[in-house]
């Protein structure tokens, strides 16, 4: 058997604050541990002749505070159950034992484990002070975080927020920056050090972007945001953007956007995505932020019917794509590895194909073909086909013979033209045609999309100048001669090759 272990908590910091109860139990106690001795009770503790071990130590010794609660909670355990049956070991900890404490979370899920009674005697924490000092009602909305592992998702602007474990300038840094992805610089802030402790409390209200130039943080001080409705501050969220699309389907909200369907904005998904493309080719960061909303907004609108419908909603699409992207990159989330782009490549086609095996499809079963959309781009389909067949060993051994199908396409092109033969039949040859220039494209790493883009972008660089050249000469390509626009045609060229 073991001693019994307790966990007490001693307060915000006001030795006043102290219940007779836990300080009874720190007299009787066979043995007392405390996380720090950095805590304003502790003087009283001396006084009361109260005799402690802490574990501060650790805090210099460990490279983390996960490791640092992982050995308290070791070492409470550990005397605990070397200890005589039917004394007591009591681990003692600022403010309240529930409340961000980590170690004891780990003494709730180990102890029963280890055959420990476990016992736990809440004190004052430092939010009942927060509350008072700080002047909020938490029933309002009010969310906790800790500062050590803040991220700006968790972030709500509509509640209360208190940011605990704040203890030093690095962890103020951090937070700011955190704060700043959803705040303005100049937003107010708080920051509260040893709340109602007496001689000791200072409440500081500064502009977010001083907070980690303040000095005199420590284990006692925390940042208050209050709770701001205004939808100023919601509108970086994702939430904000669901509600507005929300609003917009709505009775009440915009009469063309409630008449749409799948169907109507099916044209707009795919304008908005190859408006997208466009900026990425002009390398034009605002212009593609602006792209990508449109994108999203398209997205956002397709989901939302759906919604309406009761089928899914745009959090389902969320969690879906999360799903997917963890479980196709088991080199990332799993036990697979990596070392380059090609095998994170065969990772991710193998994931696909069990996630087909585990929705009943037999990937086996399949055509090698399947899988590509049917309304690609002509060009970019004939790409992704010649792609999947050659990983089956349908292809060419040499670009030479994929040049030589090129000169065949182009004579039995040719040829239908001289013989008159019908649109059909030329059109037909010229498809051939373009699918052997695809597979050239392949056969050297490029991909046939976007080097008809860059052609299509030098043809109109060029044919502007052409315009450009006639207008500054008083005429224009209308009143022109071919000669003259072929000659303007080669002196583009020729610049281009001195830029």
């Amino acid at each position: 058997m073991s001693a019994i272990l307790t966990v007490v908590g001693l307060g915000s910091g006001n030795p006043d604050r102290l219940t007779l109860g836990i300080v009874n139990k720190l007299k009787a106690a066979s043995a007392v541990y405390v996380r720090t001795r950095e805590h304003p009770v502790m003087t009283a503790l001396s006084e009361l002749g109260i005799v402690s071990q802490s574990f501060d130590g650790l805090y210099e010794a460990l490279a983390s505070f996960p490791e640092v609660y992982e050995a308290i909670a070791s070492r409470l355990i550990e005397e605990a159950g070397s200890a005589p049956q039917g004394t007591e070991i009591v681990y003692a900890v600022p403010g309240h034992p529930m409340v961000a404490e980590s170690a004891v979370s780990l003494l709730r899920e180990r102890c029963p484990q280890a055959g420990i009674e476990l016992n736990i005697l809440g004190g004052e924490s430092f939010l009942d002070e927060a509350f008072v000092r700080l002047g909020f009602d938490p029933i309002e909305g009010f969310q906790l975080l800790d500062a050590s592992g803040i991220r700006s998702s968790q972030l709500q602007p509509e509640l209360h927020t208190l940011i605990g474990q704040v203890y030093d300038t690095f962890t103020a840094s951090e937070t700011k920056l955190c704060l700043m992805e959803i705040y303005p610089p100049e937003y107010e802030v708080v920051v509260g050090h040893a709340l109602g402790v007496e001689a000791e409390e200072s409440i500081v209200k500064v502009p977010l972007y001083e907070l980690d130039r303040l000095s005199g943080f420590g284990n006692l001080s925390l940042v208050y945001i209050p709770a701001n409705r205004s939808a100023d501050l919601r509108q970086r969220t994702f939430a904000r953007l669901h509600e507005i699309v929300d609003i917009l389907r709505s009775p009440e909200g915009c009469p063309w956007d409630r008449e749409q369907t799948h169907e109507s904005l099916r044209k707009n998904l795919i304008e908005e995505t190859y408006e997208v493309l466009e900026t990425i080719d002009e390398d034009d960061p605002d212009h593609m932020k602006e792209e990508l909303g449109d994108l999203l907004l398209q997205i956002m609108l397709h989901s939302q019917m759906e919604e309406e419908l009761g089928t899914f909603n745009v959090y389902d699409v969320i969690e879906g794509l999360n799903d997917k992207l963890i479980f196709r990159h088991p080199h990332v989330f799993g036990d697979k590895s990596a070392g380059d782009a090609e095998e994170a490549l065969q990772n991710w086609e193998g994931m696909k194909a069990e996630e087909k095996r585990r929705k009943g499809v037999k990937p086996e079963e399949l055509s090698v073909l399947s899988g590509i959309p049917r309304d690609l781009p002509a060009l970019m389909k004939a790409y992704k086909l010649q792609k999947k067949a050659s990983k089956v060993g349908f292809d060419w051994d040499d670009p030479r013979e994929v040049l030589a199908k090129i000169r065949e396409e182009v004579d039995e092109l040719e040829e239908a033209i001289d013989t008159g033969a019908s649109a059909e039949e030329q059109m037909l040859e010229l498809g051939d045609l373009l699918f052997a220039a695809t597979n050239a494209a392949r056969f050297i790493g490029a991909d046939p999309e976007e080097a008809l883009t860059r052609t299509n972008r030098k043809f109109v660089q060029r044919f502007q100048y052409i315009e450009q050249s006639l207008q500054r000469q008083g005429t224009t390509v209308q009143d022109s001669s071919l000669e003259v626009m072929e000659a303007l045609w080669q002196e583009a060229k020729v610049l281009e090759r001195e830029s």
